[in-house]
C-alpha cells in the first residue's frame, strides 16, 4: 500500500472537504463517518478535528465513541477480563449502536435524526442516561472508536487509523497489551487497510502518512 506524508491540518481538511461534498449512500438527508483504530492511535482527536472542520463548512456533527456502547462488564468479562476474542466478539453492542445510532438516520418517513450519543459507561459499568441528540437533515455522525469495520455499518466514509504491530505494541498501555491478538485477528479477518476509504498511518504521531480517498 503506498502512502505519503501528509500533516494533521492537511489531512483533517482534506478530509473534511470530501464528507462535506459527499452525497448518502442510501440517498438519506444523513452522512456517516467511521474513524476507526485501536486506542492508542487516538480516533477521538481525529474526529473532534473533522467535527470542527465540517461546522466551519456549515455541516452540524454529532461525535460518538463507541466505547459508549460497550457491554456491561458482567457480559463483557464473561469469559475473563482478559479475553482477546471476547473483545473483538463481544464487548461492542452492535445491536444497542444500530437501534440507537443508525435506525434514526436511515432514509424514509420515520427517520427522526434523535441519535443516542452514549448507553453505558464502562467506568462505572452503569447506564448513562444521557438525552437523545438531534441531528438535523444535512448532518454528519462522526464513529469513532476500535473495531469499527466489518459489521456491515452504514458509513459513507470510513479513515482507519493504522498502527503497525510494532508501533501498536509499543503505544498500547502494559494493562491492556493483552488486546494486542485482537487486533492481529482484525486485520485477518477485515483487513481494514483494504476496507477503510481513506487509510492514515501513525506510527510516529508527528509525522502521519496517508492513502487519499480515490475520487
Amino acid at each position: 500500500m503506498r502512502l505519503e506524508a501528509i500533516t494533521w491540518e492537511r489531512l483533517t481538511d482534506a478530509t473534511a472537504d470530501r464528507i462535506a461534498g459527499l452525497t448518502a449512500a442510501d440517498g438519506g438527508p444523513w452522512l456517516r463517518v467511521a474513524v476507526d483504530g485501536a486506542p492508542a492511535a487516538g480516533t477521538g482527536r481525529l474526529a473532534g478535528a473533522l467535527a470542527e472542520g465540517l461546522r466551519l463548512r456549515g455541516r452540524p456533527v454529532l461525535v460518538v465513541a463507541a466505547a459508549g456502547f460497550w457491554r456491561p462488564a458482567s457480559l463483557r468479562l464473561e469469559f475473563g477480563r482478559y479475553d482477546p476474542d471476547a473483545y473483538y466478539d463481544q464487548w461492542l453492542d452492535t445491536g444497542a449502536l444500530w437501534r440507537e445510532v443508525f435506525a434514526p438516520l436511515e432514509p424514509g418517513v420515520d427517520a427522526t435524526g434523535r441519535v443516542l450519543p452514549d448507553l453505558w459507561d464502562p467506568v462505572s459499568d452503569r447506564a448513562t442516561r444521557s438525552p437523545y441528540a438531534e441531528l438535523p437533515p444535512g448532518g454528519v455522525l462522526v464513529l469513532h472508536g476500535a473495531l469499527l469495520l466489518g459489521h456491515w455499518f452504514p458509513f459513507d466514509l470510513s479513515v482507519h487509523l493504522r498502527l503497525s504491530p510494532g508501533a501498536l505494541a509499543r503505544r498500547t498501555d502494559q494493562g491492556e497489551r493483552w488486546t494486542l491478538p485482537a487486533y492481529a485477528r482484525y486485520e485477518d479477518e477485515v483487513r481494514p487497510d483494504e476496507t477503510a476509504d481513506v487509510v492514515v498511518r501513525v506510527d510516529d504521531p508527528r509525522h502521519p502518512a496517508w492513502r487519499r480517498p480515490e475520487a
